[in-house]
């Protein structure tokens, strides 16, 4: 009975904080599986994840070591995988479970955990997203300073945080497709045989990234969209999507998608590759006896990952915001990956190519930390620890 106070004591307390409807239903499964026994979430977790993938069976985080009295260091002899946030495949964790080890059942707590943490890091870092975006859209030669000024002076402090919301509410879907379908793709490569290679990584952080971009697409356009948008322009994000479709119909929602297409292909696979390879070169060479990588590892890997896939990629990201800003091409101006290319060289040159890339820079270390710090407690708050 303790366990459910604190329980619905958490619910409320996060609904407040996060005032997003979205999450209700996660919490009543939550609340269900706590009511649930060791045998009985076992028998549910047989019955519905008969074709489990492995990328799936990661995640799963585990409740047995606390109803069977085992401690944090004990071995998973005691009845659990002891997990630690990744964005791929995982060493430590086997494809194939041994029976103790899928007596586990509340797997959608670290997923509700990636989920808090990816809100709140993009929301504390929204006023950099959003100077990226007006940097990229405007051609002038205007510095941050300026363009942040321009920001607050047309929509207060809080039109720094314009587009968040959109921002935020996509994380759900965005993420759990792009990993899906890593996994999947990755299974597929590699069958039965060794881990992958850096080039196979690379293959399926691509096709995971290609795949999760090309569903959540519309909420891409309608997010640059909210974040260019002028005060009173719209009154929402349904109020938002409605107008431009009643303008630009339904082909408007997809705009700018082959240079985003192009774009995510090499940013999503350097960024899964480059980070599982650095992290696992420094645990064969550094760390034995399956201890998990620490935090700092954790941000060090992320933030030069992230960076990586950056500087591959932003030109064809650019390309693809001033599409998606575009409600209609001007006269003379072709509304194409092409024509955007040639427009931005013969007006700003090739350093327009990069412009905005600097508040990208900036965001990169305090978003991965935030992302990862708040992952971390929402874990522990959970029942489940990051490592």
């Amino acid at each position: 009975m303790n366990r459910t106070v604190q329980f619905l004591i958490k619910f409320f307390v996060e609904a407040v904080l996060f005032k997003t409807k979205m999450m209700y239903w996660e919490y009543l499964v939550a609340f269900i599986t706590m009511t649930l026994d060791t045998n009985a979430i076992n028998s549910v977790y047989n019955a519905t994840t008969e074709h489990v993938t492995s990328r799936t069976k990661l995640l799963i985080s585990t409740i047995i070591k606390k109803q069977n009295g085992c401690k944090e260091e004990d071995d998973e002899s005691c009845g659990a995988v002891n997990t630690y946030l990744d964005i791929g495949e995982d060493m430590n964790v086997p494809d194939d479970f041994t029976p103790t080890e899928l007596q586990t059942g509340k797997w959608w707590r670290h997923l509700l955990a990636g989920g808090i943490a990816g809100a709140v890091s993009r929301t504390c870092t929204a006023p950099l997203d959003r100077l990226k975006v007006f940097l990229q859209v405007n051609p002038t030669r205007e510095n941050m300073a300026k363009c942040l000024a321009k920001m607050i002076n047309e929509g207060g402090i809080g039109g720094l945080w314009r587009g968040n919301g959109i921002n935020v509410i996509k994380i759900a879907p965005e993420s759990a497709l792009k990993f899906a379908a890593y996994e999947q793709v990755k299974r597929l490569i590699k069958g039965e045989k060794n881990p992958l290679e850096i080039y196979e990584r690379f293959l399926a952080g691509a096709s995971a990234g290609a795949i999760s971009q090309t569903v959540i697409y519309p909420l891409e356009v309608l997010k640059t969209r909210l974040a260019l948008r002028k005060t009173g322009q719209y009154s929402g994000i349904v109020d938002a999507a409605k107008k431009i479709y009643a303008r630009e119909g339904l082909k408007c929602f997809y705009k700018g998608y082959i240079p985003n297409i192009l774009g995510i292909v090499p940013y999503a696979g350097i960024d899964l590759a480059v980070y599982e390879t650095l992290k696992k070169k420094y645990i064969n060479k550094y760390q034995t006896n399956n201890e998990q990588p620490g935090m700092l590892l954790l941000l060090a890997c992320g933030s030069t990952s992230c960076t990586l896939g950056q500087v591959c990629s932003y030109p064809l990201a650019l390309v693809r915001t001033r599409l998606q800003a575009q409600e209609k091409a001007a006269k003379g101006a072709e509304g194409t990956m092409r024509g955007a290319f040639r427009e931005i060289v013969q007006r700003e040159g090739l350093r327009g190519l990069y412009r905005g890339i600097t508040p990208n820079f900036i965001k990169v270390i305090p978003a991965v930390s935030i992302s990862y710090v708040v992952y971390e407690y929402a874990s522990r708050s959970l029942g489940v620890n990051m490592t």
